[in-house]
């Protein structure tokens, strides 16, 4: 499933501070229309941890010597790995191409699971393995193999490489117009290139060649991109419907959650996360979403346990973002400020196995870190790929380096007329206010509380005091 706009921001200055950085900014296109403190080298443990545990980075998977775990079959399909204990089916693919290194669907499946713990884990250093799995796979068979390439898909994917992505997707959909992986990896891409005309296209066309549920929560963040909400919630219908595994349960009643809990239904959020956990009790996901669920109805002592517990094992910009904010609503800087520090630690650790972090560090820095840098982040970001985040991204870069009036040439594109995105709105409220635009602020800033007035522990806050201010 594509990934949301992580929720959750703190207040910039309610006027523009002293200007930074200035330089050209390019004008939006016309195609357009999305507990535990733990110290920097503590990150770096949790985030390698994984590759310590299942495997080295060697091309040979020779990690798991002395695990007994089930081979699978040659053959055996992504979805049968990912969908049980990935950790053990990792183990038996590598066990099986220790026996069989010449497997060339073998390798490429492996790659594809390297891919999946990578993002399961917050573990980068998971994809240069599957590069070199993939490559494998390719070498072995270098034609007609559209599992290696759905698989390069994933993985430029994976690692904001959408271009890529796209690019293997439609490689891998010529061999197998039907490959499930191939044709949800070409949605993603195109979502995540702003193509969201075609990605709706190819939305459709994947729900009639494979429907289920890698397809079914893709229409849906496609939906919900364009304000239809409606549509979004009907499609993951269908897929809760479809689900069949605990696994499959978990993650789509955890999509239902977010969409719900994006749009401020909190109680019905938190039945759905409910439902996600019944079936897996550890899926942090679920664990995640409820935590900023019971944040917004003010159950604050239960969501910083959640989040902690989340951070824990998965310390991400947004989870560490998620966690840090809500220290700082209740008071305790020095703590928030812990977990922003570890951002640069996860960055520079991502950037180094190949992931392209501008939009998460555009993201993370306007509010709590290097001013200057989120702006560089943001205009690079902006360069590669003009979507709603990245407009978003540089028109709140812009604001929180003084340049507010240069920001609302973006504000359409980030959060135009019917946009239910409470971020998104809180800053294009908080920008129009800072350029002299009260009224627009005033709709701006109440429509992001109509829509989640718990979107974000500081940013909600701050967006109220603005409103009491300009209704004064």
């Amino acid at each position: 499933m594509s990934p949301r706009t992580e929720p959750g921001s703190s207040a910039a200055a309610d006027r523009d501070p002293a200007p930074a950085d200035r330089g050209p900014v390019p004008r939006p296109g016309a195609g357009r229309v999305r507990r535990v403190l733990l110290p920097a080298a503590a990150l770096a443990v949790v985030l390698t941890a994984t590759a310590v545990g299942l495997g080295s980075s060697d091309e040979s998977p020779q990690a798991a010597g002395s695990t007994r775990a089930a081979a699978p079959a040659a053959d055996a399909p992504f979805e049968r790995i990912a969908g049980g204990d990935l950790a053990r089916g990792v183990a038996g693919l590598q066990a099986h191409l220790r026996a069989q290194p010449e497997d060339s669907r073998g390798w490429a499946t492996l790659g594809a699971a390297y891919v999946e713990q990578a993002r399961t884990d917050g573990d980068p250093t998971r994809y240069p393995q599957a590069e070199k799995a993939l490559a494998r796979s390719l070498e072995l068979r270098p034609r007609d193999n559209d599992a290696a390439r759905a698989g390069r898909a994933a993985l430029a994917a994976a690692r904001h490489d959408f271009r890529g992505a796209l690019r293997e997707a439609d490689a891998a959909l010529k061999i197998n117009p039907y490959g499930e992986r191939a044709l949800a990896s070409r949605i993603d891409a195109l979502v995540e290139l702003g193509r969201y005309e075609d990605a709706s296209k190819a939305a459709e066309e994947a729900d009639l060649r494979r429907p289920g549920i890698p397809v079914f929560t893709r229409y849906a963040y496609v939906r919900e991109l364009r304000g239809d909400i409606a549509g979004a919630r009907e499609a993951l219908g269908r897929a809760l419907e479809s689900a069949s595994t605990p696994g499959d349960t978990a993650y789509t009643a955890t999509a239902l959650g977010q969409l719900e809990w994006s749009q401020g239904k909190h109680d019905r959020a938190l039945e759905h996360f409910a439902a996600a956990l019944r079936a897996d009790p550890r899926y942090l996901p679920a664990l995640e979403g409820r935590a900023r669920a019971q944040a917004a109805r003010g159950d604050t002592a239960a969501a910083r346990r959640g989040l902690e517990d989340v951070v824990e094992r998965l310390p991400l910009p947004g989870q560490l973002v998620a966690l840090g904010e809500l220290y700082e609503s209740q008071g305790r800087k020095d703590d928030a400020r812990a977990q922003y520090e570890l951002i640069g630690v996860w960055t520079e650790l991502a950037k180094a196995n190949g992931v392209d972090t501008d939009l998460d560090t555009a993201l993370a820095l306007a509010d709590h870190g290097d001013r200057a840098q989120a702006l560089r982040a943001a205009l690079a970001e902006w360069d590669q790929r003009e979507t709603v985040h990245t407009a978003d991204a540089l028109a709140w870069a812009l604001h929180v380096n003084g340049r507010s009036k240069e920001a609302l040439s973006y504000l359409e594109t980030s959060a135009p007329d019917g946009c239910r995105n409470a971020l998104f709105l809180y800053h294009r409220g908080m920008i129009e206010r800072a350029a002299g635009r009260d009224d627009a602020a005033v709709r701006s800033l109440t429509a992001a509380l109509d829509v989640n007035p718990g979107f974000s522990p500081t940013g909600s806050r701050a967006a109220r005091a603005a409103l009491k201010e300009l209704e004064a």
